[in-house]
């Protein structure tokens, strides 16, 4: 003979069973959804980037070399303008650049470069050339710039030029909405006069878009690229 306390444990354990299985099933999508975000999205982004790398190369080496002062003239920026090169954030780290923050481009895996307020290039005499890439998920090519420190070298790469910056500033945390980090003299950084500049940032911590995380250089010198496209003794 069954108790009634036996029976009024049925429907009860049956309704903890069945929130059980709900909670299980979120949790088991949930996961699924993380996996896709940061790492379905590198994947996909890192494709993209590459067959996007290849494309700017290939185009560079079927024309002809010129100046630095040249390469506004014939620049794609639809393609690309160029390759950052960080050391510190990877022994083989290169990103192509392309036109614009926005979430289309960075989500392609590339770093952009600010068109509003619009940012200097690398070959004009002053200014800042500013960039921001993802910190996670498409590509995260900003994952590890918090292995970048002061004295660092930061290395652009134009048809024609080798860009070498050095890093002299790191805010490690900002309001995601200080765009005065990018002026073309970046004053909170320390900077009163017109230079030749470069600004990374990215959204902090990781994971987050809550704060903005930001690396400043000053250009130490050019050099021009020759056939073999030998890079400059800070990326050997």
């Amino acid at each position: 003979m069954t108790s009634s306390t036996s029976r009024g444990r049925g429907p009860v354990a049956a309704t903890v069973s069945v929130i059980g299985e709900i909670l299980i099933t979120a949790g088991v999508v949930l996961a699924l959804f993380v996996a896709y975000s940061l790492w379905w999205t590198n994947v996909i982004a890192d494709r993209h980037e590459k067959k996007a790398a290849d494309k700017v190369r290939q185009q560079w080496s079927q024309g002809p070399q010129g100046s630095p002062a040249a390469a506004p003239k014939g620049l794609d920026t639809k393609s690309g303008i160029g390759f950052l090169h960080v050391p510190a954030m990877g022994r083989n780290y290169e990103v192509l650049v392309k036109k614009g923050t926005s979430t289309d481009v960075l989500n392609e895996g590339v770093a952009g470069y600010y068109t509003d307020p619009p940012t200097a290039m690398p070959w004009d005499k002053t200014g800042n050339f500013a960039v921001a890439a993802h910190r996670d998920g498409h590509g995260a090519k900003f994952h590890n710039i918090n292995k970048i420190h002061v004295g660092d070298p930061v290395v652009f790469e134009s048809k024609d030029a080798w860009y070498v910056y050095k890093v002299y500033k790191v805010l490690d945390q900002t309001s995601k909405y200080n765009v005065a980090v990018t002026d073309q003299v970046p004053k909170e950084s320390g900077k009163t006069k017109p230079g030749r500049y470069i600004t990374l940032t990215t959204c902090t911590p990781v994971f987050t878009s809550r704060y903005r995380y930001v690396v400043w250089g000053e250009l130490v010198r050019t050099q021009k690229v020759d056939p073999q496209r030998t890079p400059p003794p800070e990326l050997r």
